[in-house]
């Protein structure tokens, strides 16, 4: 068997030898990304074999809530007979698969809907292949080939934080940004000055020392292009990832790997690396583009407003013994604020018509 983290590790070792310690930005990229080696590139990492599990994996409901979202939005749009109904980060296909099954429902939806995929795994492709078999998809490595001749309704849940970002730390007066160096053949962390004011134009109180700044580029980009695009083709949609309403300092960056929280420097293509994402951050790139951003709220609340509760009553009317603990066990998780229901975000985005959506 072929052990691609070892290949990966060893990558990166001569990619610090060769140009000196490396940004995480430059770090997750590649431990992530690196073509055939790296972790998304060569696994799959859902599911309990995996090393986390997202809403869409977790209850049917999740995908039944966001399904019912799009198909009202699309309503309250004049119902388009012809859009892209766009997913970002598909994971297994999961989500996608329970949107379609809630939207058929809906007269003249899947009529008009072309569905793409925004994919780079070859991994994960492969199974949303599989679990899509029925529908017809078109697939794209990023947004820039995507059709610019219709409307877009859009669901990026748990991709935002797998995009990479930098850190910075307020040492003696200065900013320096954190890189990841080698010593003994380990990754640790280093510093490098930097005339770079990461908070500079923001609302934030003086840093303290030692306090750390994150500031992601492309995920602020990402954002910006698929705002762009609702503004010009017209359109909603939804992100949804684990991250904060308001910009601040703080270290957030994690690995995952079992399941369990892992050091980011230690297995590295064993594990998911990953931050929280600033939801201020990805607002303002949205409004910089002309797009409406409809609020930003608890994914708890969200789900509550759209009726999940409901649908899982429904679910209990036919189910028994473990079928309906898990229900239970799953609605309990997507939306207690111990669970998922505070620390993962919804943030709506629109342009094109004045609607009034669900769960802002």
């Amino acid at each position: 068997m072929i052990d691609y983290s070892k290949q990966l590790q060893d990558s990166l070792h001569l990619k610090i030898a060769e140009e000196g310690p490396i940004g995480i930005d430059v770090f997750m990229a590649h431990a992530l990304g690196a073509l055939e080696i790296g972790y998304y590139m060569s696994h799959d990492p859902l599911g309990k074999n995996g090393d986390f599990t997202t809403a869409p994996e977790i209850s049917q409901m999740f995908g039944e809530m966001i399904g019912a979202w799009l198909a009202d939005v699309w309503s309250q749009h004049g119902s388009p007979s012809d859009f892209i109904l766009l997913e970002l980060g598909p994971g297994r296909g999961t989500l996608m698969a329970d949107i379609v099954r809630t939207c058929t429902k809906v007269p003249g939806f899947m009529d008009g809907a072309q569905i793409h995929l925004t994919e780079m795994s070859p991994v994960l492709k492969e199974k949303q292949q599989e679990t899509l078999a029925a529908l017809k998809v078109c697939w794209h490595d990023d947004l820039s080939d995507l059709p610019d001749n219709a409307p877009i309704f859009f669901v990026a849940n748990e991709f935002f934080d797998a995009l990479p970002f930098k850190q910075f730390i307020y040492k003696g007066g200065k900013w320096a940004e954190r890189v990841i160096d080698i010593r003994d053949g380990e990754f640790l962390y280093a510093e490098q000055m930097t005339m770079v004011n990461p908070v500079d134009g923001m609302n934030l109180p003086s840093p303290e020392e030692g306090k750390v700044f994150e500031l992601s580029r492309p995920r602020q980009d990402c954002m910006a292009d698929l705002a762009r695009r609702i503004k010009i083709q017209t359109g909603a949609g939804l992100v949804i990832d684990y991250g904060h309403v308001k910009s601040g300092y703080g270290d957030t960056f994690q690995a995952l790997r079992g399941h369990e929280f892992s050091d980011p420097l230690k297995n590295v293509g064993q594990s998911d690396l990953t931050s929280h994402v600033d939801f201020c951050a990805l607002k303002g790139a949205a409004r910089e583009q002309g797009a409406d951003v409809l609020g930003v709220t608890r994914q708890g609340d969200f789900l509550l407003a759209l009726g999940i509760q409901l649908r899982a009553h429904q679910l209990l009317q036919t189910a028994s013994g473990h079928i309906a603990k898990d229900i239970q066990k799953s609605l309990h998780r997507l939306v207690h604020s111990d669970e998922m229901g505070s620390l993962f975000k919804v943030m709506g985005l629109n342009y094109g018509a004045s609607i009034k959506p669900a769960g802002f």
